[in-house]
This record gives C-alpha cells, sequence and structure tokens, in this order.
C-alpha cells in the first residue's frame, strides 16, 4: 500500500508541511530508512540518524527545522507514541486469510459465521458457534461449542477457545492463546497443608497422606468489546460463574489469568503476570511484567503494579505498589536505601561491639 503524507496526516489528527503529496509506503528508523519510507523521528536523538539514511519524509517533534534537515515533507508528533499506534494501524496489512472457509476447515453445520467472515485452514468451530462479521480466523485455531465471538475479531494460528465462551466485537487474540480452560481448584478430603498454614500462618499440625479432587469448572469466560489476548496468555473458565475481562483490556504474552476473576475496563496486564482466582481488579488497573495478585483479593481502580510486585492484599484505588510483598511505591524506595546502607551498618555495628569487649583498648 501507498499513503500520500496528506493521507497520513489526516489519520493521524496531525500537522504536516513541504509537499503532502509525496507518497511513501512504509515507515522506518531514521537512519535505515529508504526514500520512498517515513522516517520516525519523533525525538532529537532519532532525527540526528536522519543524515544516515535517505528518507525524503519524516514524522518529528513539533517544532523541528524539517527543512534544515534535507526533508520535502514532515508531520508533527506531539505524542510520538500515539503517532506510533496511528502510523502502525495504517499500514499494518494483518495476516493473510482467504474470504470464505478454507476446504480443510472442520465448520459444524449448526455454527453461523457472519458476512465476510474468513476461516483460515484446519480451523475447528464447534456447534452452536456464532461469529460475527468480518472475523478472521487464522489457521490451527479452535472454537468450542455454544461460543459467540463479535464482529471484527482476528484469532490468529492456534489460539484454542472453549465452550460457552462470550466475547465482544473487535477482539484479537494472538498465536496460542488459551481462553476457557479448566481452572486450576482442587480439594482434600481432610484440610490440606495449604489450608492449615493459611489458617495458622506458617504452622502446621500434622502432615499425612492426602489426593487432591478437581473442583469441575461449570462456568465459562466473558469478554467485553477491544480486547486483546497475548500469545501463550491463558484465561481460566470460572467454577460457577464466568471469569470476565472488562472493555479495553489489553493482556500481553505468557499472563494467566484464574478462574473467577474479574477485571474491569481498559487494563493493561504486562508479560509473565498472573492473577489467581476469584480476585478482583478494577477499571485501568496496571500491572508490570512477572506481577502476582494473590487469591481473593480487590485491586482498585487506577492502581499500578510496579514490575516484579507481588500484591497479597487488598490495594486501594489510585495507589502505586512496588517490590515483595507489595508496599506504597515510595515505602520500597524507603526500604531500598535502607538496604543499600546496612553493609556500613554493619561495619559501625561490628566497630562498636570490638569497642565494648575491648574497653580502653588504645588508650
Amino acid at each position: 500500500m501507498a499513503y500520500s503524507i496528506r493521507e497520513i496526516a489526516a489519520a493521524l489528527g496531525a500537522e504536516a508541511a513541504g509537499d503532502l503529496d509525496l507518497v511513501v509506503t512504509g515507515a522506518a528508523e531514521p537512519a535505515l530508512a529508504g526514500p520512498d519510507q517515513i522516517a520516525l523521528a519523533m525525538r532529537p536523538d532519532y532525527a540526528e540518524g536522519l543524515g544516515r539514511g535517505r528518507a525524503v519524509a519524516a514524522l518529528v517533534a513539533p517544532g523541528t527545522d524539517w527543512a534544515a534537515l534535507g526533508l520535502r515533507a514532515a508531520i508533527f508528533a506531539p505524542r510520538s507514541r500515539l503517532a506510533m499506534a496511528g502510523l502502525s494501524a495504517m499500514m499494518d496489512p494483518g495476516p493473510r486469510i482467504a474470504p470464505g472457509v478454507h476446504p480443510s476447515a472442520a465448520v459444524d453445520p449448526s455454527a453461523v459465521l457472519g458476512e465476510g467472515a474468513a476461516v483460515g485452514p484446519f480451523v475447528s468451530i464447534g456447534p452452536g458457534c456464532a461469529i460475527g462479521p468480518r472475523a478472521r480466523i487464522a489457521s490451527h485455531a479452535s472454537i468450542a461449542e455454544g461460543t459467540t465471538i463479535g464482529a471484527d475479531a482476528l484469532i490468529l494460528q492456534g489460539a484454542r477457545i472453549g465452550a460457552r465462551v462470550r466475547i465482544g466485537d473487535r477482539f484479537t487474540a494472538q498465536p496460542g492463546a488459551v481462553i476457557g480452560g479448566d481452572g486450576f481448584s482442587f480439594v482434600t478430603p481432610e484440610p490440606s497443608g495449604v489450608e492449615q498454614i493459611r489458617e495458622t500462618l506458617g504452622r502446621r499440625t500434622d502432615m499425612t497422606p492426602q489426593r487432591w479432587s478437581r473442583i469441575h469448572s461449570l462456568g465459562s469466560v466473558r469478554i467485553g468489546d477491544d480486547v486483546e489476548v497475548g500469545a501463550n496468555s491463558c484465561i481460566d473458565r470460572g467454577t460457577i460463574r464466568d471469569t470476565e475481562i472488562g472493555s479495553g483490556t489489553k493482556i500481553d504474552n505468557l499472563v494467566q489469568i484464574g478462574h473467577n476473576v474479574r477485571i474491569g475496563r481498559d487494563g493493561l496486564i504486562c508479560g509473565q503476570a498472573g492473577v489467581a482466582g476469584s480476585a478482583r481488579i478494577g477499571d485501568r488497573v496496571v500491572l508490570g511484567g512477572k506481577v502476582g495478585v494473590n487469591d481473593n483479593i480487590f485491586v482498585g481502580d487506577d492502581v499500578i503494579a510496579a514490575g516484579g510486585a507481588q500484591v497479597f492484599t487488598n490495594a486501594p484505588a489510585g495507589r502505586v505498589l512496588l517490590g515483595n510483598p507489595a508496599v506504597r511505591f515510595e515505602t520500597q524506595m524507603e526500604i531500598q536505601r535502607a538496604v543499600r546502607r546496612l553493609p556500613r551498618l554493619a561495619a559501625a555495628v561490628a566497630a562498636l561491639q570490638k569497642a565494648v569487649r575491648n574497653p580502653g583498648h588504645g588508650d
């Protein structure tokens, strides 16, 4: 695809200058850009690379003297990452999935496909499914019985969607995502060691052989509009009620969402985060990479948990958390400063101990 600078600026809602009819076919970093690519030079250190490349058009920061940089056209981007979002969406062709249903796909006769749906090779769609218009389903994906998916879905290679899952419009499942597997819920005939230490905060009364019995997952998963689930991430079905993911929430790769979890709107769940069963996550919550959230707790609206935080207790709305166990960000910074002082403190204590053991030494 080819785009004029005028078309790109209009799509981004940005101002532009120079030859607005100049046409580009792609985007590149400044030092690597060719004459048919728009260079991404929104920061001064990136703009310095324009002299090493061959771009004649660029995305630049407002106020940049684009002509002095040897450009024929420029688009001004006050928020560089927002401009990147718009530009990348415009230029991404998406996966190539032929219209219609591939001959190797197994689509149950009772399933309903919306107008313009594209179903790739070796896809399986079970009985009673309803797939919305313009859905694109790539090879080897499977959708189990009774599942409904809204309009404009993109389900990529090898994604697995379980039975009776309900998904809204504009859903994206990256390769290998698994939605609607059984929850990890087991019980023993007598109170298990885990139950004992929860009740006693660490003490165990006995250790006897025990066998685990599965608590089957009778619920499913309910997902709102504009949700994305990353590669190899898993969202477990609920035990009785559905696990819920609110509209606009984005889930990164390798994330585990346990059974009965409820996540609000517009959340951001980063790679390798894990949310244990029955936790409730509010709206606009950000969980950084490798964040863990304990079961049966509540994380309030607008909480940000920095990478690696382990959230064991309820978190009030708006709190910024860091550490293991997670505490207020500023408290964790004080803890870290204190930890760095420990070697000097230990040396001072050792000197005092030596002085006490040897009173008058050196007089």
